[in-house]
């Protein structure tokens, strides 16, 4: 999806190659422990949390990424990365509702105040979720888009050079797509 946007992605494994990326993409697939045991393991999660303290590299996480930038998650027992004052906490089966956990499946953002790859502007923008965990954010301010699903929950978050997606863009079509040519476009005004 990044090359299709117009950037060209490589996979980076080491904290020197996390030290020289222009960006960063954290994925989204997996369990949030074994996420941060494959970071840890690396020595990446004190690679990437420098460069979060730099300022200076874009950083987008999706699905888990997003959640793995949080402090915890009630899905694992190791802390998160810490650098969102936020946890994820697994969504309720149970009420009136009875919604499916996990939710699976196309569904609409609002976005909640202006940001970098979510415009405010665009109606009826559609992404494809997959997750059973939702982001419960300390600070509103860092919440730019929710979604509803048997009760709003944040859909995006970001603060500087840090933006966090709970839906997958990859898989998301043409507004995937165009959140990911922002986020390049995001990526080239950084450097």
């Amino acid at each position: 999806m990044l090359e299709k946007a117009g950037a060209a992605a490589n996979s980076v494994s080491t904290p020197e190659e996390v030290q020289d990326a222009q960006a960063l993409v954290l994925p989204g697939v997996g369990a949030f422990d074994h996420g941060m045991h494959a970071l840890q393991d690396r020595g990446l999660d004190r690679a990437l949390s420098d460069i979060v303290s730099s300022g200076r590299v874009p950083i987008l996480g999706i699905c888990l990424g997003m959640q793995l930038m949080c402090r915890a998650s009630e899905e694992g027992q190791l802390p998160g990365l810490g650098w969102f004052k936020a946890q994820a906490t697994r969504f309720s089966d149970s009420g009136s509702a009875r919604l499916p956990v996990p939710h699976m499946g196309w569904n609409t953002v609002d976005i909640a105040k202006e940001n970098a790859l979510l415009p405010s502007g665009e109606p009826d923008q559609r992404f494809y979720f997959v997750h059973s965990y939702r982001i419960q954010c300390d600070d509103p301010d860092d919440i730019v888009a929710t979604c509803d699903y048997g009760g709003r929950f944040v859909a995006a978050f970001s603060r500087a050079n840090l933006f966090g997606v709970q839906f997958h863009p990859e898989k998301s079509h043409r507004f995937g797509l165009a959140m990911m040519r922002r986020f390049v476009e995001w990526v080239d005004a950084a450097a």
